[in-house]
């Protein structure tokens, strides 16, 4: 573990991960809940979302306008977030703020009150949230795709669940499944910044004293099979037609994913990429056009998105596939995979500068890698990086049966020939 961050495992099962970073003045503190919305059973879909809403209205000691207060007080900049696989709760303070950040974050996730009134306050608040989701096209657009790529399984299932399952939870569920998912062996308390880590570590302990192991866990749902085809759906009132295109890939901890991310970047992740110069600049088909790696614990895909016209649709997917093709065939330059190692460790190392990337940073190597990789290993492992491998990687990642597409707006005039997505 790199020299500078540490790690402790209090008795109850809680890990604290800390990170001193002495040339800042401010502290970001995390508690990550290593359970998502694919913890979820399907009547219970977005309860983990909800709960994220519900926590912040009013604890055993503050009322939420108390809570908001205090926050104020000290100048915290605090959210939180709900993804697939983890929630996290995170405040930003100066260094001189730590010990109340930790105490406000440790009332929030361990005493939260669920009022009735509340609730039913933030269930419309929610649901707000679920309609605004409905009118955006992009955002249907991948729960729509996650849907059919993922049948039948929680991945598959929108974060903030449905109007139908959210209007349906009863107070009752939401406290048991809270007691439940709440509980030390699931968290991580994480910080970065000018902090010292026995002292940070003490806070912790005290203020997550009372928190008690449960019982052994049944573990997450099996991993999930992936399914190929073309999904389309007309979306009044959209003047566009967007499109994404899919195709699985490994998991977040596989030693495959550095050149899977070079790939990534010289496909569609710059300005520079395969994609973004032959759709957007050389024939002005799209503003939006991009790639990008969607990592779980045990499943993956790589997305390619496009906005485009309803009558060049038919063309852009061709325009996709055959560079996917191309890579495959002919493998990329040796230039390309420099400038888009480059761009990755250029992008690592800037993201690294602030607190709150570290402390996400910390949080997500150990969920998904279990240990601590210095910036020096990651920036070496890009680098080792090399053509023949992301050609490889080409041929491993379109040799699979199971490619997708789904396309949301005005998709009256999609016409695809057979085997459109036949690589």
């Amino acid at each position: 573990m790199p020299a500078e961050i540490r790690r402790r495992k209090l008795k109850n099962g809680l890990t604290i991960l800390t990170e001193r970073m002495p040339d800042v003045r401010s502290v970001c503190i995390g508690i990550w809940l290593k359970k998502g919305s694919r913890d979820e059973a399907k009547r219970l879909n977005g309860i983990s979302h909800f709960i994220e809403h519900l926590v912040f209205k009013g604890t055993e000691n503050r009322s939420a306008r108390e809570l908001a207060l205090a926050m104020d007080s000290i100048g915290a900049q605090m959210d939180a977030f709900t993804s697939k696989e983890y929630t996290c709760f995170y405040a930003k303070v100066l260094d001189q703020h730590v010990g109340e950040a930790i105490e406000l974050l440790a009332d929030i996730v361990q005493r939260p009150l669920f009022d009735p009134t509340e609730l039913e306050r933030e269930r419309r608040v929610v649901l707000e949230e679920i309609q605004m989701v409905d009118d955006s096209p992009e955002e249907v657009l991948y729960d729509l795709f996650s849907e059919s790529f993922y049948p039948r399984h929680a991945l598959g299932r929108p974060i903030q669940g449905t109007a139908e399952t959210v209007s349906s939870f009863s107070r009752r569920q939401l406290l048991r499944f809270f007691k439940e998912s709440y509980r030390p062996e699931n968290m991580l308390v994480v910080a970065a910044g000018n902090l010292d880590h026995a002292d940070v570590s003490a806070r912790v302990s005290r203020a997550f004293a009372g928190l008690t192991a449960g019982p052994e866990s049944n573990g997450r749902p099996a991993r999930p099979r992936t399914r190929g085809g073309i999904v389309l759906r007309a979306k009044k009132g959209v003047g566009q037609l967007h499109l994404l295109l899919g195709l699985p890939v490994f998991p977040n901890d596989d030693p495959s994913r550095y050149a899977l991310h070079v790939l990534n970047t010289l496909l569609g992740g710059t300005m520079s990429s395969r994609l973004f110069q032959k759709i957007r600049e050389e024939r002005g088909l799209a503003y939006s056009v991009y790639s990008a790696v969607n990592g779980f614990v045990d499943t993956g895909f790589l997305a390619v998105y496009a906005g485009t016209s309803p009558s060049k649709g038919r063309e852009v997917v061709g325009l996709i596939t055959r560079e996917l093709a191309d890579l495959r065939d002919n493998g990329p330059s040796k230039q390309e995979i420099e400038v888009a190692k480059e761009h990755l460790k250029g992008s690592l190392m800037l993201a690294l500068e602030s607190t709150a990337s570290r402390m996400s940073n910390l949080a997500r190597q150990e969920i998904y890698q279990k240990r601590q990789r210095s910036l020096e290993a990651t920036l070496a492992g890009v680098d080792a990086v090399t053509p023949a491998r992301v050609h490889r990687m080409a041929r491993e990642l379109t040799g699979s049966k199971d490619i997708a597409l789904t396309a949301v707006g005005s998709v009256g005039r999609l016409k695809l020939p057979e085997g459109a997505l036949a690589l």
